[in-house]
């Protein structure tokens, strides 16, 4: 078991978590069953290309929910999580195929010794493309 991060052995710049999230379409519709999010554009070509995208979408709340997780892993308990924030800049589309690969890679972007808060800016892209944007996330480590 890991150590919970302390705010004296941050500075900023330094990398503290990341990961590779890959995505098919199976778990597309896994995400769908447990969020009720059944839009077709996220499992049906057909539909997504007439409404005019470019194939089947990721929701944005699974890129979102595991583009975090990394961060959640890193602060060791996710009530230290107090806010979390992204703006959604590009889709993520999911072959039927190859499916897609997500990165995250999370670097300490500030830090508020007085309330004892780091701010992790989540740099999070699909196919070499920034997906969200201004993600970051504030960590208590009082």
């Amino acid at each position: 078991m890991s150590t919970a991060p302390t705010l004296e052995s941050l500075s900023v710049g330094d990398v503290v978590a990341g990961g590779s999230f890959p995505l098919t379409r199976d778990s597309l519709v896994r995400y769908a069953g447990a969020s009720g999010d059944f839009n077709p554009i996220h499992y049906r070509d057909d539909v997504a290309v007439s409404v005019g995208l470019p194939g089947v979408l990721a929701h944005g709340m699974l890129t979102m929910g595991f583009a975090v997780q990394p961060v959640v892993d890193w602060a060791g308990d996710p009530a230290r999580i107090v806010d979390y924030q992204v703006r959604f800049t590009r889709p993520v589309l999911v072959d039927p195929v190859d499916g897609a690969v997500v990165t995250v890679v999370a670097k300490v972007g500030a830090i508020d010794e007085e309330a004892r808060v780091a701010r992790i800016d989540l740099t999070v892209t699909f196919n070499d493309q920034k997906v969200l944007g201004k993600a970051q996330a504030r960590v208590n480590l009082a």
